[in-house]
């Protein structure tokens, strides 16, 4: 009865961190976007630093009217914004936060393997919109969202195997306790090459092609009103939070920090997670979006050769050592 509660508990922490924490990192978005670029709207919504931004918009997504094309697919329409944002649920049930059995849901052997593979299948939600909408705008967009996971799947799985091979496992919590300071330069590329790739699978910008607002409407998303296109937002903030977390985890040493690592894990963990969705919405503010082609360049010549360069160093200096 007591290890039922147990895992009862961490099942509603893992749900509550999963509907709160992108809704906190989105809300970030917003203030650190008025900063960087001087936008007074998201500032004034409310009586302090504009925090009923929120609010706001979750009201009006509630109020939209739900709208299926006459054309589409009714059954798969209606099921792309549950397959986008589900597997990002999943797949925090697997990353630790802090260390021993009580820092995360399920503890799997084969952790890493895991969180890739149902990462993957996330952007499958876009891809099933894309087809279903019967519009050749959200069509188009589905297109390059395929295209667009067939480019960086290939450097993002070798970044994060350089890890693995550095630690000798694939459980994730084995990787963290493995992890030591100068894993910072050894696996610098590889760490690199995993966030780059990991922003580009979620569409963030400037990998937003597929959804270019200017060519293509809103892309896969062009037919979707309300909560279901509120659904395909909360999925990409969900996305800013496996990615850094698994960036953490696998890179950033995870819950260990400074100082009182065992106390403090979870603290660490969050604030290293912060730290890099602050890092997200950054690079969307100061880079321009990439061409299609210059996406598929950046994937083919520029990270998948540093990935493979990644995995020669771990192997030569693992062999070494």
């Amino acid at each position: 009865m007591t290890e039922v509660l147990v895992i009862g508990g961490k099942l509603v922490l893992v749900l509550a961190a999963f509907l709160l924490i992108p809704l906190v990192i989105g809300q970030t978005e917003h203030k650190v976007m008025a900063h960087m670029q001087g936008r007074l709207g998201p500032m004034y919504a409310g009586a302090f630093h504009g925090w009923a931004q929120l609010i706001a918009d979750g009201v009006k997504f509630a109020q939209k009217e739900d709208v299926v094309p006459a054309a589409a697919d009714r059954r798969v329409f209606t099921l792309a914004p549950a397959v986008a944002l589900l597997p990002y649920l999943v797949v925090l049930a697997v990353v630790p936060v802090g260390p021993g059995s009580g820092g995360v849901l399920v503890d799997l052997d084969v952790g890493l393997f895991f969180a890739l593979a149902v990462t993957g299948v996330g952007v499958l939600g876009s891809i099933m919109a894309g087809w279903a909408s019967a519009n050749k705008f959200s069509l188009l967009g589905g297109m390059r969202v395929a295209a667009q996971l067939m480019a960086y799947e290939l450097p993002l799985v070798l970044a994060a195997s350089s890890a693995a091979m550095a630690a000798g496992t694939l459980s994730l919590s084995g990787i963290v306790d493995a992890w030591a300071w100068w894993w910072l330069p050894w696996q610098a590329i590889g760490a690199v090459v995993f966030f780059v790739a990991g922003l580009a699978e979620l569409r963030r910008p400037p990998f937003d092609m597929p959804v270019a607002d200017s060519e293509i409407v809103f892309g896969p998303f062009t037919e979707y009103t309300g909560l279901r296109f509120a659904f395909f937002i909360l999925s990409e903030y969900a996305g800013i939070v496996v990615i850094c977390a698994l960036t953490v985890v696998l890179f950033l040493g995870g819950w260990k920090g400074p100082f009182l690592s065992a106390e403090l894990g979870p603290l660490w963990t969050l604030i290293k997670v912060f730290l890099l969705a602050f890092v997200v919405i950054w690079v969307r503010v100061s880079y321009p979006r990439f061409r299609e082609d210059q996406l598929q360049r950046l994937a083919w010549v520029g990270l998948v050769p540093l990935a493979l360069l990644q995995l020669a160093i771990t192997g030569v200096l693992k062999i070494a050592l």
